[in-house]
């Protein structure tokens, strides 16, 4: 499995993109992009390649579903990460996007990235 270099981390605990960010640095990625909301992840996609999103599913106030959407229309892949224990309640249409349960850790990371890379051909 290779890492994808160029990675959007969305994510509104501070501790846990920390830790995201480390392990896909440990990875390989060369670039990793945090963003804590959604005015943010927008802005980092606007300016910089991406390559793959982990989105936060629940964004406090919002969810993640729309702009999930607009990365789909760019030909983003991306994969969603929650403390759910399953996408049965998501919208019908990112009910098969491969889901990150937290906590999760370098081979929880490598599974979702070769089941969402698996999907993406």
């Amino acid at each position: 499995m290779i890492t994808p270099h160029h990675i959007l981390v969305l994510e509104d605990s501070l501790i846990i993109a920390m830790e995201a960010e480390d392990i896909f640095r440990g990875l390989g990625a060369s670039e990793i992009y945090v963003a804590s909301n959604l005015r943010e992840a927008k802005e980092l996609i606007d300016v910089h390649p991406i390559d793959f999103a982990l989105l936060d599913v629940n964004l406090g106030s919002t969810m993640s579903f729309d702009f999930a959407r607009a990365l789909r229309e760019k030909g983003v892949p991306f994969g969603f990460s929650s403390g759910y224990p399953d996408n049965t309640d998501f919208p019908d249409d990112l009910k098969s996007v491969s889901l990150l349960r937290k906590p999760f850790g370098e081979e929880t990371i490598l599974q979702h990235l070769a089941d969402v890379f698996g999907k993406h051909g």
